[in-house]
């Protein structure tokens, strides 16, 4: 099997190329050799590397940035998602698109699973929500994978912000009204290794099993690391005042994993305390 990785330098491509190269031909791109939003150039570079399987982990993930810069998110996340899903009808290929709980609205007290309606509340969950429903209307050999709150060992997220804060302050404020699911990149590569090996297409909800906020989260990532002396304070996503709106609630049952591949995803301590050990 040939698999084109998009975004190979990002967060979660990086991963992704790494595991996904020991048994499989393995090729990634970055934004400086593909652009995604140029379809000519995408169905070009697709026919030439001729791949079984294109997944695509690249995304404008700037959630507040996305509130000022949106036609730059529809762009990457909905143009890009669209061109990629010509690409693979022009060479059928297959294609794993990477989304996001942002989709939802955070309305539900329970978590969502993947035959909930979507209301995406922000640009970014409306850009890439967008992105979904083009791939939809026209690459029927799809796997949408909706993640979470990601983190690992490569490019910026949570836990490394939270880390890195805690050098040099003794106390933090962290929003403590959010609640969702965080999951560790490698959990997650996982989950796509399992799913290109089988013709269960369609849209899967894939996060580390279990909730928290993102206060809770912070907690954790200080007692795994060993960080002592470090006081987490709650705020409100009021008080923090970002320019874009989250859901209140995004957590998500892995429900079609579940039905279709009988697959269940490590709860998120456990992802937790498997990154710091990779640390």
């Amino acid at each position: 099997m040939k698999i084109l990785v998009i975004g190979a330098k990002g967060q979660l491509g990086t991963d992704v190329v790494e595991k996904l190269s020991g048994g499989y031909e393995t090729i990634g791109v970055e934004k400086e050799a593909l652009d995604i939003t140029n379809l000519e150039g995408t169905i070009n570079t697709v026919r030439d590397i001729k791949p079984d399987v294109i997944i695509n982990t690249a995304a404008y993930t700037n959630v507040d940035g996305a509130e000022t810069e949106v036609d730059l998110a529809y762009k990457v996340n909905c143009i890009g998602a669209k061109n990629l899903a010509i690409a693979t009808m022009e060479t059928g290929c297959r294609l794993v698109h990477i989304s996001t709980d942002f989709v939802f609205d955070g309305q539900k007290s329970s978590p969502y699973i993947e035959f909930d309606p979507s209301n995406p509340l922000s640009i970014y969950g409306k850009s890439k929500l967008a992105g979904e429903i083009s791939i939809k209307e026209i690459c029927h050999r799809h796997y949408i994978l909706r993640t979470s709150w990601l983190y690992g060992e490569h490019g910026h997220n949570f836990v490394k912000t939270m880390l890195k804060l805690s050098e040099t302050n003794r106390t933090l404020r962290v929003v403590d009204d959010q609640i969702g699911s965080p999951t560790y990149t490698k959990d997650l590569v996982a989950v796509i290794e399992k799913i290109i090996t089988t013709d269960a297409y369609g849209t899967y909800h894939a996060s580390n099993e279990g909730e928290c906020s993102w206060n809770a989260f912070a907690k954790k990532i200080f007692e795994v690391a060993g960080v002592k002396d470090i006081q987490v304070s709650p705020i409100t996503s009021e008080e923090l005042n970002r320019p874009a709106i989250r859901p209140k609630y995004s957590v998500m049952k892995n429900y079609m994993l579940q039905l279709q591949l009988d697959y269940k995803m490590p709860h998120w301590e456990e992802g937790l305390k498997n990154f710091n050990n990779k640390k």
